[in-house]
């Protein structure tokens, strides 16, 4: 099979394809393969999975009408089953990215041609597994040379937080330096002998960066005890970095998605447009803003009036916002750092929590294989 999924390029959206293709694996081990993304998303992950077979990157404009798709063209025909990603064929999507559409209706025209049974990722045909607990398997010497990193820092010194201070959004999409070093100041405050591990990607290469710049991160840097850096590493080895922490820390990012996938817990200070939505069993703790005071999750609507906050800054990132729930950012870190957060009652707890803040509307709320149902389920 072939498992389309050209979206948006950051990396979370990889994580996301490869979980699908780790379901349909899990129904049907003898199944090949195939997997087609946006050529700026990190490809090479999916080389850390066994059972896809070959990786077909895609080069597209998501806003252009009348994109160029020869990329489609270097995909080869004739696959049993292909199954999109399901934004492809969502309006609002279409709408907002009009290339996407584009590409998929082009798509679905040339494979359906050939025989092929269409479907969408994460359902059948052919058979899927939803739910299971993907994991990301990173190479040994990646894993063998994070753990020295950080044991060369701070020789036997825990926690390991890591810590993503901004995705790839616009720069006031996430906290200032100075609401970050109220956050770090925090943790330090409850764990003397935290060691920090900075993350994040600063090379300008097509694919997604980090909206915070190097001065920043060194002013973070500069304001905790003991520091790593672990920023422009290529993406295996920082997730391996990721994976040696305790814990991550940072917004809403397609990072924390990957952070998930190879098993780190997440705290999120959650907010902006996007609610997290990737659950696969592994602890997680999302901090949400007071919507009223501070409004987020407008999604692909019009984003809430900036505040001024060092610079115009989205309402649920501001300092306000951080000062308000620094107890819970940092019991939230502890309840993960500690182990004392099972993966079931952080999804429990999560699901219940968002939907007092979605009104009650059960409808607001998703997630990928829909495993938040189950909780959801309990509450009615």
């Amino acid at each position: 099979m072939l498992v389309n999924f050209v979206y948006c390029h950051p990396v979370g959206h990889m994580i996301e394809a490869l979980h699908y293709c780790h379901g349909y694996h899990r129904a049907d081990c003898g199944l090949r393969i195939g997997l087609a993304v946006n050529a700026d998303t990190p490809a090479e992950l999916a080389a850390l999975c066994p059972y896809i077979g070959d990786v077909y990157p895609v080069t597209l404009d998501l806003l252009d009408p009348a994109p160029d798709l020869g990329a489609l063209d270097r995909i080869p025909a004739g696959w049993d089953w292909v199954a999109d990603d399901d934004r492809g064929h969502q309006e609002p999507q279409r709408a907002v990215f009009p290339g996407l559409g584009a590409y998929y209706d082009r798509a679905d025209e040339r494979f359906a041609a050939a025989g092929s049974v269409l479907g969408m990722a994460g359902a059948a045909p052919p058979s899927y597994s939803p739910g299971e607990q993907f994991r990301l398997p990173l190479p040994g010497p990646a894993l063998a040379s994070a753990q020295q990193r950080l044991d060369d820092a701070a020789p036997g010194a825990r926690p390991r937080i890591g810590v993503l201070p901004a995705g790839s959004g616009p720069r006031g999409n996430y906290p200032s330096v100075r609401s970050w070093q109220l956050v770090l100041g925090a943790l330090s405050l409850r764990w003397p002998r935290a060691v920090f591990c900075l993350l994040g990607k600063l090379r300008q290469d097509g694919r997604t960066a980090t909206s915070f710049g190097r001065a920043e991160l060194g002013e973070l840097a500069a304001s905790v005890p003991v520091s790593v850096d672990a920023v422009d590493l290529p993406i295996i080895d920082e997730l391996a970095a990721v994976a040696a922490c305790d814990v991550l820390v940072a917004p809403h990012s397609g990072f924390g998605m990957a952070a998930l996938a190879v098993g780190t817990p997440w705290l999120s200070i959650a907010g902006n447009l996007w609610p997290e939505y990737y659950f696969n069993g592994v602890p997680f703790y999302s901090v949400l803003p007071d919507v009223r005071r501070f409004p987020a999750y407008t999604g692909l609507g019009p984003e809430p009036d900036p505040v001024d906050d060092d610079g115009p800054r989205s309402p649920s990132m501001c300092r306000e916002r951080i000062e308000a729930d620094l107890d819970e950012i940092t019991e939230g870190a502890a309840r993960l750092i500690e182990r004392r957060w099972p993966a079931e009652e952080a999804l429990a707890d999560y699901v219940t929590r968002m939907l007092a803040l979605r009104g009650g509307r059960a409808d607001q709320i998703w997630s990928v294989d829909s495993v938040h149902r189950k909780y959801l389920n309990q509450l009615n």
